[in-house]
């Protein structure tokens, strides 16, 4: 999945400064336009269109290829040959065509070595190192990127020199030494701004933010993928911005935004079938189906993966054929055929020890442990995730590190050895927490914002200077015939600013109530389960254990891993069954009851509902169960009552939480009225924007019962609802 990183460095090796500007394709068409004769720089004019044309317009290319290939030929020019064949092999190469491409490269080297031109050596040396690392061979990348280093050095060709750099490191990401990498890369990007080569910074940026986006570092892989993404697009670059959205897609299929990686997927997939890259085409197909093992939709997921297999196993992409191998061994255990899916773990895992991958290595673990957990091999399961978090913790792969402590605390949990089950668990939630945390998530809402906000002003700054343009050209125009005409259009063009000033505002505000979505929606992981619960939970364990009730600790912790089991699942989904919202409250009154036996609940839904027809917002509920247990019952000897009540009149899903407790204008809860309970304001933050977005009426009542001569406080959540189609 993450082998395309290289090419994002791939046209910068090969360009040798020269890149396909508008202006210098226009002033090489004047300069061929001006030079008739047949000679050997006609060839070398037609060889740089070929080349400055080649990222957008392989027809151009392919047209002046031939002309410079026939001229060459006629003249025996040996430098021309050899620039030709080695432009041939780029062409391949992007084609995935990796046999053919070293073909040409190979003839290329022939041709340089007959004329002893070391500087095209070196270039060829380069396509060598790229093609080999392609085929994932890469000590072979490696020993051609050190010949041309020296060749570079011996020439003092700084630019070069930089490319070797970030060549030596995109083979140090392949092998998981990722420190290294980001070493190498800093190094290059350094040199590159020194020289100020725009093209070598744009690349730098693009594998810098492949590496962070492994090590979980989100905010900086979208930092510099943008930086890259805004070079393509002014430099009209395709290719280049299909690679950089394939990777925009995966950062979000990470985050859980199914929907929004997608639609960056599938322009991507666009791209790359446009600019026939087969391998960048095998990687999106491969990123989509993964959408859909998210999304639950197996069948769609196993489609695009076995699609995906066919195209890397055509290509010879072994690195890419693993990934496969490991995704559809994901789907085989999510249809619990556990042996099918070990079958397709192995074969990921025995590519990923040939090409030497540390990630896919401890995917494919990770996999082949859970295949023995689902059969409750535990001994097997627990051998094959021990070594994938080895090699994860060394490596600092935190997704992978997260994924073996919760496969841990489940194989330790059923084994019974309840205090690594915990300690495994408690690791898991911290490193899911640090893949999550509120910083990163609202650092990332920034960026897209401040970058959104960005292109905002340099679309209004373009768009004021063509007006300004425009004005005093008209007004030098009118202000020898055109008097009246002048004031009609500068009228238009006062009109003209106001909408354009309106529409940008618009669009700004817009972009704000995105932002602000996103960061509440994120809240809420943050507060699906208050620390003061977990930590409140664990203390009554640990006093349930010191004591020897040996039955009711474990019975504790079993429906405590379950409540957290299925706030985490719920969490992950915009909108749940109200079946299993419910379940989720059910397990939390059913670990209350254990802890204080004196709370008396009743959870009663009304006949008229069918929680498995209807989809609403997770964790609207508990909440304000959570804040009655805690807050209503201060020293109350009498029986303590909390009821739940749900109807559906007139279209309207209520729910109603009543407690017997103090009443919520006691004067004792009004000495705490200034610490407003988190979760309550941050549902009430949510309701507002779900309001918006499912077009229906959301709100939180809540009363003192006192004014219904009745003891305790009532809440009344009017809950926004989807209908399930059958």
């Amino acid at each position: 999945m993450n082998k395309l990183f290289l090419f994002f460095f791939f046209l910068f090796s090969f360009s040798k400064g020269v890149y396909a500007q508008d202006k210098a394709i226009d002033s090489l068409k004047i300069e061929l336009q001006n030079h008739k004769k047949k000679d050997s720089v006609r060839v070398d004019i037609l060889y740089s269109l070929a080349f400055s044309n080649f990222q957008k317009d392989l027809k151009a290319t392919n047209l002046y290829l031939k002309e410079a290939e026939e001229l060459s030929s006629s003249l025996n020019y040996i430098k021309g040959k050899a620039k030709i064949v080695y432009l041939k092999g780029i062409l391949e190469n992007i084609k995935s065509n990796y046999t053919t491409s070293l073909t040409f490269f190979k003839q290329s080297l022939k041709h340089y070595e007959n004329i002893n031109d070391r500087d095209g050596i070196a270039s060829v040396y380069i396509a060598f190192g790229i093609n080999y690392y392609d085929l994932a061979q890469y000590e072979e990348a490696l020993k051609y990127y050190k010949k041309a280093t020296q060749i570079y050095q011996d020439l003092g060709d700084k630019r070069e020199l930089i490319t070797s750099l970030i060549n030596t490191a995109n083979v140090y990401s392949e092998l998981g030494r990722y420190d290294e990498a980001v070493s190498n890369y800093k190094k290059a990007l350094k040199q590159s701004e020194l020289i100020n080569d725009e093209d070598g910074v744009s690349f730098v940026h693009a594998n810098l933010g492949v590496v962070y986006k492994l090590q979980g570092n989100y905010p900086l892989a979208i930092l510099n993928y943008n930086k890259r993404l805004e070079y393509n697009k002014k430099t009209k670059d395709t290719l280049g911005m299909a690679l950089i959205l394939n990777h925009f897609g995966e950062v979000y299929t990470t985050m859980g935004k199914y929907d929004k990686a997608l639609a960056y997927h599938k322009k991507s997939l666009s791209f790359s079938l446009q600019k026939e890259s087969k391998n960048n085409v095998a990687i999106n197909n491969s990123n989509i189906g993964t959408i859909y093992r998210h999304k639950k939709e197996y069948d769609k997921a196993l489609k695009y993966y076995r699609i995906s297999l066919e195209t890397s196993i055509d290509i010879n992409n072994t690195k890419q054929t693993s990934v496969c191998f490991n995704n559809i061994g994901k789907i085989y255990l999510l249809l619990h055929q556990p042996l099918t899916a070990r079958e397709n773990f192995i074969k990921a895992n025995d590519i990923s020890q040939e090409i030497g991958s540390k990630e896919l290595l401890s995917v494919s673990l990770l996999g082949i442990a859970e295949s023995y957990l689902n059969e409750k091999k535990y001994k097997e399961a627990l051998t094959n995730v021990l070594k994938a978090n080895e090699i994860a913790t060394e490596h600092k792969l935190l997704v992978q590190r997260k994924d073996a402590q919760e496969l841990l605390s489940k194989i330790y949990e059923n084994t019974g050895d309840f205090e690594k089950a915990l300690k495994s668990h408690q690791q898991f939630k911290t490193l899911n927490d640090s893949l999550f945390n509120k910083e990163k998530i609202e650092k990332i809402a920034a960026l897209e914002y401040e970058y959104k906000y960005k292109k905002e002003i340099d679309s209004a700054k373009e768009r004021e200077t063509k007006l300004n343009e425009t004005v005093q050209t008209t007004t030098q125009d009118l202000e020898k015939s055109q008097r009246n005409l002048l004031l009609g259009i500068i009228t238009f063009l006062a009109v003209a600013i106001i909408l354009g000033s309106v529409i940008f505002y618009l669009k700004l505000r817009s972009s704000r109530a995105i932002t602000q979505n996103i960061i509440t929606e994120q809240k809420l992981l943050r507060t699906q389960m208050t620390p003061h619960f977990i930590f409140n939970s664990l203390s009554v364990l640990q006093g349930m254990i010191l004591n020897k009730e040996e039955s009711k600790s474990v019975s504790y912790l079993s429906k405590f891993s379950k409540l957290l089991r299925i706030t985490l699942e719920n969490s992950r989904d915009k909108t749940v069954l109200l079946s299993q919202e419910l379940e989720a409250v059910d397990h939390y009154l059913l670990l209350q009851n254990i802890e204080n036996e004196k709370i008396n609940f009743k959870l009663e839904v009304d006949q008229s509902i069918q929680p498995n027809k209807i989809k609403v917002p997770p964790m609207l509920i508990q909440p304000f169960v959570e804040n009655a247990i805690e807050h209503a019952f201060k020293n109350q000897k009498e029986t303590c009552k909390i009821e739940i009540y749900l109807v559906l009149i007139d279209s309207k899903l209520t729910c109603t939480i009543l407690d017997n407790g103090m009443g919520i204008d006691s004067s004792e809860r009004n000495k705490n009225k200034n610490k407003k309970s988190l979760a309550t304001k941050i549902t009430s933050e949510r309701l507002q924007y779900l309001s918006k977005d499912f077009k229906m009426d959301g709100s939180i009542t809540i009363e003192d019962r006192n004014k219904y001569n009745e003891q305790g406080t009532k809440v009344t959540i009017q809950i926004p609802f989807l209908k399930q189609e059958a």
